[in-house]
């Protein structure tokens, strides 16, 4: 019989740190306060940790505007408060995983920051940049999970740019295979660093992807409800048919994939998806070679309620 990996069987603990535990009255949570209650987390009978973003940000979307992924949000500690986080940890025998942000970055990181400049920099395409249309409006239909436009125009460039979320939340050009190679130095970092694994925000929504980018085609079977996804101009369009669950995005998987597996200790890599068919958006990014687990916001639907389990 197969040994089955750690997080086949893992109960995995969800730790949002700036509520979870201050431990220097800021009333802040931090990493110290997390260290503060591993041993009371592991009497739990709990095997793993996963712990939401604690990188530098301007906290806009509470930590999923990275402003750097390779550091510590002065709130939260310090990269030596990690260290003892991650050792303690094991010593108490409990896995480490942490929240990675592929898809995109804070508007305040260096990346962008260089890269709105101008259309010739370094940096110039390690974010989406299109061109408006003739009458100057957006180059697709695209809408934000936030509500408005996906597409925000930059005066600099004379061109939009695409954010899946805030437009202080740029989406990364997958398509520029640096862009790629940068996040799974990410990973190694961490890795490095002991971590057992990563929770993967919002992979669904990379876009590996070139001009001209096609339009949503709308929902058929939309129908107006209580709930706000029954409301909520978002919810009207199929969004797999333009701008998400592109095929384009496994490219960079596999890549990801190929990093944890060239560590010891089965890294393991969990990613969140959501899309119009959610079991086969599953099964497509947990083929071979791409990530182990996934969960799916629209199969925790039951009845219109959502559960969280």
């Amino acid at each position: 019989m197969a040994v089955l990996k750690w997080w086949e069987t893992a109960i995995i603990y969800q730790i949002y740190p700036r509520s979870f535990q201050d431990s220097n009255g800021d009333g802040i949570g931090d990493l110290p306060g997390i260290t503060s209650r591993l041993e009371y987390i592991a009497n739990l009978g709990v095997d793993a940790i996963w712990i939401s973003p604690f990188y530098p940000s301007p906290q806009k979307d509470f930590g999923y505007d990275v402003s750097d992924y390779c550091g510590v949000h002065l709130e939260y500690g310090t990269m030596n408060d990690f260290d003892a986080l991650i050792t303690t940890a094991h010593e108490l025998g409990l896995k480490v995983m942490i929240d990675i942000v592929p898809a995109h970055c804070s508007d305040m990181h260096p990346w962008f920051v260089e890269s709105r400049q101008s259309r010739d920099n370094p940096k110039s395409d390690w974010f989406h940049w299109v061109d408006p249309q003739p009458d100057g409006s957006a180059p697709t239909n695209w809408l934000s999970f936030f509500g408005g436009q996906a597409w925000t125009w930059e005066p600099r460039r004379q061109q939009y740019y695409l954010h899946n979320f805030l437009p202080s939340q740029p989406n990364l050009n997958h398509a520029n295979s640096a862009v790629g190679e940068a996040i799974c130095d990410v990973a190694r970092f961490w890795f490095d660093l002991g971590v057992d694994g990563f929770r993967m925000d919002a992979v669904h929504t990379i876009n590996a992807d070139r001009a001209p980018y096609r339009n949503n085609l709308a929902k058929p079977d939309f129908e107006l409800g209580d709930l706000p996804q029954e409301q909520q101009p978002f919810f009207r369009q199929l969004h797999d048919s333009g701008q998400l669950n592109q095929p384009a995005i496994q490219t960079f998987i596999e890549k990801f994939r190929k990093v944890a597996d060239s560590y010891s200790g089965d890294r393991f890599l969990m990613g969140e998806l959501h899309g119009d068919d959610p079991t086969l958006a599953s099964e497509t990014f947990t083929a071979p070679g791409r990530l182990h687990a996934t969960y799916n916001f629209s199969l925790l639907e039951w009845g219109g309620s959502m559960l969280m389990v």
